[in-house]
């Protein structure tokens, strides 16, 4: 009752390809392809930036703790 039968799943393939026809499910995929590519790289564009200002302000705060490490080592 609980599972499907390979017959059960066939019926509900002939109902979908009558519906969408052959040629419309291929033309789907290739759009939610597309959707992914695109998504993916609008990503990687909003990433790129802030990875660039994250390693300048890593960069300047390792020069600013540097200067201080060095300022207390000639207190010493």
């Amino acid at each position: 009752m609980g599972s499907f039968s390979i017959w059960h799943w066939l019926i509900v393939l002939a109902v979908v390809l009558l519906l969408f026809g052959r040629g419309k499910i291929p033309e789907l995929m290739g759009d939610v392809a597309k959707g992914i590519k695109n998504f993916k790289k609008g990503m990687a564009d909003d990433e790129t930036p802030v990875t660039q200002e994250r390693r300048s302000l890593d960069a300047r705060e390792g020069d600013a703790m540097t200067h201080d490490s060095v300022t207390e080592k000639s207190r010493i």
